[in-house]
């Protein structure tokens, strides 16, 4: 009985990739976009795909234009080939921005541009971009039912710049150019008010503005000391329960007695 069902299985496969190889050789594009539409509605998008890109400039400025273009973006699209197809996605919705799948290509379409972002470490050009596609979206349609997930995709995209720009100034702290530590720490708090990061942001930057002063010129200690001590009070500020708590601390109280000593020096 199994076997009987593969060799069926087999031979409709056969009989099916005859047909689409007829199809994708033959001059009739009615053919062409039957088998295309049929392609499609089972799934099989690279295949669907192929015909449609021989069928689609047959049928420009037809009524079936519509839907073949739509169905070209999907293909594009489920087969994960993002570039591609945010760019026909946006195509559809200019020529067809009326038409009752436009909501959901603009959307999907700026979901590719989600897609297409990089992790964090990266150069994070297609991450803007894609939060400014997204935003787009939800300025176009701020009762769509794709809003909830548009806001959260956003909010993902949002967190990889944040944690790029924190990751750039920690790394400064680390290799000691501790001035261009503060400097981008201060950058980063200012431009993310709201990170979940703002906890670390704050300690690392103490700990830079620490290691600056401890080690710092004559005539900059004093500024630099004072400078460290008003980081550590920031922090405690912001987070009274903070599990850095402890080291930083320990870190001005070692600021208060240089403080001391350098002043009894003057």
């Amino acid at each position: 009985m199994k076997r009987g069902l593969y060799i069926l299985f087999i031979a409709i496969l056969l009989v099916s990739c005859s047909d689409f190889q007829k199809a994708l050789k033959s001059d009739d594009m009615s053919k062409k976009f039957t088998l295309a539409t049929e392609l499609y509605e089972a799934e099989k998008w690279s295949k669907s795909k192929r015909l449609l890109d021989q069928v689609l400039p047959k049928y420009r400025g037809k009524p079936q234009a519509e839907k073949l273009t739509y169905m070209h973006a999907m293909c594009a699209y489920q087969m994960g080939d993002y570039y591609i197809a945010s760019y026909h996605f946006e195509k559809f919705t200019d020529v067809y921005p009326k038409s009752e799948k436009a909501e959901e290509a603009s959307f999907l379409s700026a979901k590719g541009y989600y897609y297409n972002s990089p992790v964090y470490s990266k150069e994070q050009k297609e991450t803007i971009e894609a939060i400014e596609k997204l935003q787009l979206f939800v300025n176009a349609y701020p009762n769509s039912e794709y809003l909830q997930e548009a806001n959260t995709l956003v909010k993902e995209l949002d967190f990889k710049l944040e944690k790029k720009a924190f990751e750039i100034a920690k790394q400064y702290d680390l290799i000691r150019d501790y001035k261009a530590a503060i400097k981008s720490f201060n950058n980063f708090l200012f431009e993310f008010p709201g990170t979940k990061l703002r906890n670390e942001a704050m300690y690392y930057r103490l700990d830079a503005a620490y290691n600056l002063a401890m080690f710092s010129v004559n005539n900059l200690k004093e500024e630099r000391l004072n400078e460290a001590i008003s980081y550590f009070n920031s922090l405690k500020k912001a987070f009274p329960n903070s599990e850095f708590l402890a080291d930083a601390t320990r870190m001005k109280t070692e600021l208060e007695e240089e403080l001391k000593i350098f002043s009894t020096k003057s």
